[in-house]
C-alpha cells in the first residue's frame, strides 16, 4: 500500500458503505459496529505498520453513495467504534495489572511461608531434609511465575493494542467514489 509522507494509509475497497458495518446491528448509522472482517482488516494492517505515524483510512466505493453526509457519518461511526475498543482495552489492561498485583501479593506470601517452613524444619528428619527444604523453596518461586509473567510479558501486547485503537479512533477518513 502506498504511504503518504504524513500518514500510514489503510485502503479498503467495498461496493457500498453498508459493507463496512455489522449488518446485524440495528443502531443508527453513526453508532453501528464495524463488520468483523472490516475491523480485522483495518486492525491487522495497523498492527503490521508503525503506530508512530497517524493512520488515514481511504475507502474506495464501488458504487456512489446517495448520502451527502457519508464521510462525516462514516468518520463518526469509525471514531466511536475505535474509541469504544480503546476504552475496552484500557479496562482490560487495568484488570490485568490488578490481577497481577493480587497474584503478586498471594505468591509473595506463599514464598515467604515456604521459606519459613524450610528454615524451621526439624533437622531430625534426616537425609531428606535438604531435599524437602529445596523443594519448598522451589515451590515458592514457582508460585511467583504468574505475577512475573503478567508484569514482564503479558501487559505489553495489551498496551500496544490500546495504542493502535487510539490511533485508529483519531484517523481521518477519505471516501473515493467511482
Amino acid at each position: 500500500m502506498p504511504v503518504e509522507s504524513e500518514y500510514q494509509l489503510i485502503e479498503v475497497k467495498v461496493q457500498t458503505l453498508q459493507q463496512i458495518f455489522n449488518s446485524m446491528d440495528p443502531s443508527p448509522f453513526h453508532e453501528r459496529d464495524l463488520d468483523r472482517e472490516a475491523e480485522e482488516f483495518i486492525v491487522s494492517w495497523a498492527k503490521e505498520h508503525s503506530s508512530r505515524k497517524p493512520y488515514k483510512l481511504i475507502v474506495h466505493l464501488g458504487q456512489a453513495t446517495d448520502r451527502a453526509d457519508a464521510v462525516q457519518a462514516l468518520s463518526e461511526s469509525i471514531r466511536n467504534y475505535f474509541t469504544y475498543r480503546a476504552e475496552m482495552n484500557r479496562r482490560e489492561l487495568k484488570q490485568l495489572l490488578h490481577y497481577g498485583w493480587i497474584n503478586l501479593a498471594i505468591a509473595t506470601l506463599f514464598l515467604g511461608l515456604c521459606v519459613t517452613i524450610a528454615q524451621t524444619m526439624d533437622p531430625e528428619i534426616g537425609r531428606f531434609l535438604p531435599i524437602l527444604r529445596e523443594g519448598l523453596i522451589i515451590l515458592g518461586w514457582v508460585a511467583m511465575w504468574r505475577p512475573l509473567d503478567v508484569y514482564l510479558y503479558r501487559w505489553w501486547p495489551v498496551h500496544r493494542m490500546g495504542r493502535i485503537y487510539r490511533g485508529l479512533s483519531r484517523m481521518p477518513i477519505e471516501i473515493r467514489k467511482p
